[in-house]
């Protein structure tokens, strides 16, 4: 069980709920649905309330009620500016004109407003609003955990992580280790002890997130989700992307910060107890559960916390959408190759047009484009590594502690054989059932997105 959160990515997700930015200066958006009012140049429309903020050479719009949010090019923001402004269509478009000396289709532009759920009226028709998705933990306002966001709490964890280095340095027999995890001769009292530190642990690092972003005026909303073969929990954090650059990094980051957090004040509070005891065996095993799941951090390919800083640090909408996409399309032209070898026919070395144009990546940014192409490696080699590593451990470590737990039933066991048979059957078959019904669900729910 991990954790991840960012925009919605599934991607934390990412992971995301699909993501909510999309690219519309590429892209034309669905438009009106049916039965709309006809839009004319002497149409108005009403707006609900929308955020803007610059990104680079576009502009994020978007709704945070519903946390829908659109990239548009200069002019489609000040489109979204004029219109809202209460100009009508038709002198929308001959303000732009007068600014640009280019024709727009600003009816059409009304049109894809209202299917992504930015109009309230079309002229005296209501437009029809969907309801907003959820929050976790709706009570909690941005007035009540505002000091998340403050410049003086990164200095303080630095502070707390220097004097648990400084710790460390003159005490290294305070460094965890696998063995301190066994802290008790019963494996059902670890299994148990270490399942409910672990989701103690991943709520309050999901929790960091949610308050972080809530701060920043964000809903936010936590749930279990699937990574690869990872079940982690993560929290949807769609909006941040019209907050402040060292905003959206703190909630992204702030989960890996409360558990350098926690882990600095364990190591504090390790040096203050009498080695040997079982209180510095436990905070020892609760401090190697602390540091467990920041190495799982580093695997960008599964939408982990660093991928959205990476993504945000890029200037990427979809990193990790479009990274798959671009492997997909190289593994087609490598088929492709493959064919033209075995078939004994002549390739042309170079990239034809067709190719080209094929190639997914060729219509995004050079910085983009850049970015994409290299994470796309990044996502191939991680996930067959992954994806090997269960096929090869995993998988068979699984099985083979839940067949000697099934041969651990019964009464020649005795009770504490049972226990810890039932505790291993209880730990590990459910997490593995939960990670199935989980993708299962999630699978479902992408399939009816898609569908709709």
């Amino acid at each position: 069980m991990t954790d991840t959160a960012g925009p919605a990515a599934d991607t934390s997700a990412a992971d995301t709920v699909a993501h909510a930015v999309v690219d519309a200066a590429a892209e034309a958006v669905v438009g009106a649905a049916p039965g709309s009012p006809r839009i004319t140049p002497t149409t108005r429309v009403l707006l609900h309330d929308l955020a803007v903020r610059r990104d680079r050479d576009e502009w994020i719009v978007g709704r945070m009620a519903t946390r829908t949010f659109v990239a548009l090019p200069a002019v489609g923001a000040r489109a979204v500016e004029l219109l809202g402004a209460g100009l009508s269509v038709g002198r929308t478009e001959e303000s732009l004109r007068a600014e640009t000396g280019e024709e727009f289709d600003i009816a059409e532009f009304v049109g894809d407003l209202t299917a992504l759920g930015f109009v309230a009226r079309i002229g005296d028709h209501a437009v029809p609003d969907a309801e907003p998705p959820r929050a976790s933990l709706p009570w909690l306002r941005p007035r009540h955990v505002r000091l998340a966001l403050h410049p003086v709490l990164p200095l303080l964890v630095g502070a707390l992580l220097a004097a648990a280095a400084v710790v460390l340095v003159r005490r290294p027999d305070l460094l965890p280790g696998y063995r301190d995890l066994l802290w008790s001769r019963h494996g059902s009292v670890v299994l148990l002890s270490g399942a409910a530190a672990g989701w103690t642990l991943l709520l309050a690092h999901e929790l960091a997130h949610l308050v972080t972003a809530r701060a920043a005026g964000v809903p936010g909303k936590m749930r279990l989700g699937t990574r690869l073969q990872f079940l982690v929990m993560q929290t949807d954090i769609s909006g941040i992307e019209l907050a402040p650059r060292r905003h959206r990094l703190t909630a992204y980051l702030a989960g890996i910060a409360l558990n350098l957090s926690i882990a600095s004040s364990l190591v504090l509070a390790l040096a203050l107890t009498e080695t040997g005891t079982t209180v510095h065996r436990l905070l020892a095993a609760v401090l190697l559960l602390a540091l467990l799941p920041l190495p799982f951090q580093c695997m960008v390919f599964t939408r982990t916390d660093l991928y959205f800083v990476l993504q945000d640090l890029t200037g990427c909408r979809d990193l990790y959408g479009d990274g798959l996409a671009y492997a997909r399309y190289r593994a087609r032209r490598s088929v492709r190759l493959v064919r033209s070898v075995l078939s004994m026919r002549t390739v042309r070395r170079g990239v034809r047009a067709g190719d080209r144009d094929d190639d997914p990546s060729a219509r995004l940014p050079a910085h983009e484009r850049r970015a994409v192409r290299l994470y796309s490696v990044v996502l191939v080699v991680g996930t067959a590594a992954c994806l090997t590593f269960m096929a090869a451990v995993t998988l068979p470590v699984d099985v083979a502690l839940l067949v000697r737990a099934v041969r651990g039933l019964g009464p020649g066991h005795g009770l504490a054989g049972n226990a810890d048979a039932v505790t291993v059957l209880v730990i590990l078959g459910g997490g593995n059932v939960l990670w199935l019904v989980t993708w299962w669900r999630n699978r479902r729910s992408r399939g009816s997105a898609s569908a709709a």
